[in-house]
């Protein structure tokens, strides 16, 4: 490849500079050339408005994409967790790297862990998959807690906590670590407690679909960042939540697992997904496990199956309104 700089597009948060950045590198030593970020701002970035009502974090991919499609970027890095689950044609998901901790956490006042914390006591997060799963474990371990709807970047939602606003809010453990603050964490929620959302802790890598020598050039080359493990964990709890006709801010969580039958030999993968209501009332949870999915149709199958025994469960009432 020539030793012309490749552009890469981001989103202009502290999280989106980290991750980009570490993506940039890598592709540096991958490909022998420079890379420079391009920062773009998005609607969501912006906008006061809840999520939700704008589009979920979805509103965050489009302007991404818009940019490459125009040629202004020559790919683009996003939280895969972010990602509509219909990849446009034009567009090639070039890469999903090694996925980091994919858990939700807890950074809390006076160190406390979720278990531990006072009755009534205020906690707050932007996601109704977080907010049922909290109030159900809540509800049935004993614990008295308020979920608080709540926007803004790590900063300002730390900053809550901090100024004694809430009492605690949840975050995902993988932007805590890119931006290296993993340390302000209380507790870190176990999977079995709450399940992340479906691609959470993995990036997406997307560039051009190979219309020109240049583009199919680079779709060869950041394939070599690509993990096959990672990519078919998430395009199983992916296949799930479009299954489901959910969207990126629908009250659904998902984890694909590698299943290992002695130290390094991996044999199977379990799926297990949830959906509730915000407030933890009714939750359907279910899993499945077989072998490991060679193929992409493969792990689409697993999260239709899934989604198929959640839906026969009553999941899809479940939801409020079913995506578009």
């Amino acid at each position: 490849m020539s030793e012309q700089a490749l552009r890469l597009g981001t989103r202009r948060s502290k999280l989106a500079m980290a991750q980009s950045g570490q993506v940039a590198d890598a592709v540096s030593r991958l490909t022998g050339r420079p890379v420079e970020l391009v920062e773009i701002t998005t609607y969501g970035d912006t906008s006061r408005e809840h999520l939700a009502r704008i589009g979920g974090t979805g509103v965050f991919v489009t302007a991404l994409r818009d940019a490459l499609l125009r040629g202004e970027v020559d790919f683009a890095v996003h939280s895969l967790k972010d990602l509509p689950t219909a990849q446009p044609a034009e567009l090639a998901l070039a890469a999903v790297p090694v996925r980091e901790d994919p858990r939700d956490v807890i950074v809390a006042r006076d160190a406390l862990k979720f278990t531990d914390l006072p009755r009534g006591a205020r906690v707050g997060t932007g996601s109704p998959r977080r907010m049922a799963q909290l109030n159900a474990y809540a509800r049935g371990h004993g614990l008295d807690i308020e979920t608080v709807p709540i926007r803004g970047n790590v900063d300002s939602r730390i900053g809550y906590v901090r100024s004694g606003e809430l009492d605690a809010v949840v975050l995902a453990a993988a932007g805590l670590n890119r931006i290296g603050r993993i340390d302000e964490v209380t507790d870190f929620l176990s999977v079995d407690t709450v399940l992340p959302a479906p691609g959470q802790g993995a990036l997406a890598i997307e560039c051009r679909a190979g219309n020109t020598a240049q583009d199919a050039e680079l779709v060869a080359a950041l394939a070599g960042l690509d993990d096959p493990f990672t990519r078919v964990a998430v395009t199983a709890e992916r296949s799930l939540l479009a299954a489901l006709e959910a969207g990126c801010s629908a009250p659904v969580g998902a984890l694909a697992d590698l299943l290992q039958a002695d130290r390094q030999i991996v044999k199977e993968m379990r799926l297990r997904g949830v959906v509730g209501t915000p407030d933890g009332r009714t939750l359907v949870q279910l899993s499945t496990t077989g072998p490991v999915p060679e193929t992409h149709d493969q792990a689409m199958a697993l999260g239709r199956e899934l989604a198929a025994e959640m839906l026969a469960k009553g999941a899809a009432g479940l939801m409020g309104e079913r995506a578009q």
